[in-house]
């Protein structure tokens, strides 16, 4: 009978890079099919003051958004204007946005539903006070305001 001899040592071959483009490619068309691309860019100016306490928003889909500052296009003027859904509103008119967002929410989380106001950090307190007092009326009482986390120099 003959004898296999196995003093020699077996390599591993090398790890097949051939499929590499397509796993790239897919990743590549995966994360292009499930980013969500901003609906509309805002029409007021909005630089938004610093904090130091500041806590992310959980869920974004949950999440109205009030804009207030001043019109980006000159021709609508300087004064501080208020922004719902991408339309120039008044403060009288946050009743029917907050209750078009109710509505498009489901049942179980409007509980959940908060309302972010992003002001201008040169914006009179009024105009926020107003909106904040209209808020109350339409039983919104979940209100986050926009804020950039304070840089240490």
């Amino acid at each position: 009978m003959a004898r296999f001899s196995t003093s020699e040592k077996k390599e591993t071959p090398g790890i097949s890079s051939g499929s590499l483009s397509d796993i790239v490619f897919m990743l590549l068309f995966f994360f292009m099919v499930t980013t969500q691309m901003r609906e509309s860019e805002s029409k007021v100016k909005v630089t938004v003051p610093q904090a130091t306490e500041v806590a992310k928003l959980e869920r974004k889909d949950l999440t109205s958004y009030i804009n207030i500052g001043a019109p980006t296009d000159k021709n609508l003027g300087t004064s501080t204007r208020l922004e719902l859904n991408g339309d120039f509103k008044s403060v009288d008119d946050i009743r029917d946005f907050i209750s078009t967002e109710r509505n498009a929410i489901s049942p179980e989380d409007r509980h959940l539903m908060t309302v972010a106001i992003k002001a201008d950090k040169g914006v009179q307190m009024g105009i926020i006070t107003d909106v904040k007092q209209e808020l109350r009326r339409c039983n919104a009482l979940k209100i986050m305001y926009q804020a950039n986390k304070l840089t240490e120099e």
